[in-house]
């Protein structure tokens, strides 16, 4: 980036919508309605203001509005264990396609119950350990838990293979990268949907839980869908300015263009906590050791200046995330242990675990469990500051196979493949960007 735009940027950064407003020349109508914005952003986020901003981060990103018809499909059941379902179904979402899902919940549901979001990271789906074995603790729990395939992975992958990052492969056309972001955003907001679909989920103890990449994604669906009540975040949440590690980060599908696409908002971190804080209760879990998001340089005293940012523009403090930094630790998924559990049993209400009794439930490590039970991990995850040293709460969770985790026998997949794959993603966001429907705000 030479000098001027450089100059551009801070400025823009500096001014929040309205410096955007003055770099970008944007029509006077327009203009006048992003200073208003800007001036309640300046006092304090009404209502209103969170939604026009909610409306115009779903049209830089392409997210549908109205959101597809769920069209919630059944394809049977299997017990993980003895008082867990493991519910297989699947979902519609944007472009016509539709998200393969296990659905975990208590055998015997007594009343309303909360429901849980899982969003993976890279190269994970629904058959990563840390899917499933969330799905049945949480379900022991008292909660019904949805987990996925990411676009590009497991069912939603042209080879139906796991840990192939299929999406991340650059496509170099205007608009894709956002229309990316935007299909994973919808993704958990048809997630959200389809547990409010069910009866037995309270609508108003609805959770999503983000890890690494997911992490990212849940930072703006979180924002933008106001029908989530708490939202966590493990391996990530540190959103940072221009030139910082989502800005700049190698993952252009996913996460550098979705989040550059967002420019026009200044202050990406602060207005998008802000946004959370609307919706509900935030909690941010890192390892101190973290250089796959570099938590080394966003660490606490980070995360209390963008605290501060976060506060300043909602107006008060009531909602803003709260931290946890897990000394030593790395990159892992940490909504597994206790600390977090007890953030959502505080947020839920669980029916299983009350909040007083999580501290006396038993913990296993990951890596001893992992062991024990035939399950394999890739390279990385062996590590004792990843994976293998999380002491998560012990439930006996068994093994789980890709055949119990796949929703649909291969042969019916086969015959459906085009209703899921990335290919068909791929040539069909090209032809939407092609014709020119970029609606979103630059």
């Amino acid at each position: 980036m030479n000098l001027h735009a450089n100059e551009k940027h801070e400025r823009c950064a500096r001014g929040g919508i309205t410096g955007w407003m003055l770099e970008t020349g944007v029509a006077v109508g327009v203009g006048l309605a992003l200073l208003a914005m800007a001036s309640a952003l300046r006092a304090q986020m009404s209502d209103a203001t969170a939604n026009q901003l909610r409306e115009k981060i779903r049209a830089a990103l392409f997210v549908p509005n109205p959101l597809p018809d769920l069209d919630a499909k059944n394809y049977g059941s299997f017990s993980p264990e003895p008082g867990v379902v493991a519910e297989r179904v699947t979902y519609a979402t944007e472009y016509g396609m539709r998200v393969p899902a296990i659905v975990y919940r208590p055998e015997k549901v007594r009343g309303r119950i909360p429901g849980i979001v899982v969003v993976n990271g890279h190269g994970a789906d629904k058959t990563s350990w840390y899917s499933w074995y969330t799905g049945v603790e949480y379900a022991r729990a008292g909660a019904m838990v949805l987990t996925y395939d990411m676009i590009g992975e497991g069912e939603r992958n042209d080879e139906h293979k796991d840990g192939t990052s299929e999406h991340d492969r650059l496509i170099d056309v205007p608009g894709v990268p956002q229309r990316m972001g935007g299909q994973m955003v919808t993704d958990v907001m048809q997630a959200v949907s389809y547990l409010r679909s069910r009866p037995e989920v309270d609508a108003k103890r609805i959770a999503v839980m983000g890890f690494s990449m997911g992490s990212f994604v849940v930072s703006i669906a979180g924002a933008v869908d106001d029908r989530i009540h708490a939202v966590l975040l493990t391996g990530g949440g540190d959103l940072d300015g221009p030139g910082g590690y989502w800005a700049t980060s190698h993952n252009v599908m996913c996460q550098s263009g979705p989040y550059n696409a967002l420019e026009f908002l200044g202050d990406r971190g602060a207005v998008l906590f802000a946004l959370q804080a609307k919706r509900g209760p935030t909690f941010i879990f890192n390892g101190t050791n973290d250089t796959v998001v570099a938590i080394p340089t966003h660490g606490p005293d980070f995360f209390d200046d963008l605290r501060k940012r976060v506060i300043a523009v909602n107006g008060s403090d009531k909602n803003v995330f709260t931290t946890y930094f897990d000394p030593g630790a790395s990159h892992r998924p940490a909504w597994v242990t206790k600390i977090a559990a007890q953030w959502l049993a505080d947020n839920l209400h669980f029916a299983n675990w009350k909040s007083g009794q999580i501290a006396a439930l038993p913990t296993i490590r990951v890596g001893g469990w992992a062991a024990k039970n035939g399950v394999e991990f890739n390279k990385s995850a062996h590590r004792e500051d990843r994976d293998a040293g999380l002491v998560a709460i012990d439930v006996n969770v068994p093994n789980l196979t890709q055949e119990q985790l796949s929703v649909l026998p291969m042969a019916e997949w086969e015959k459906q493949r085009e209703e899921f794959v990335y290919s068909i993603w791929a040539r069909d966001a090209i032809a939407d960007a092609e014709r020119g429907k970029d609606s979103g705000v630059r």
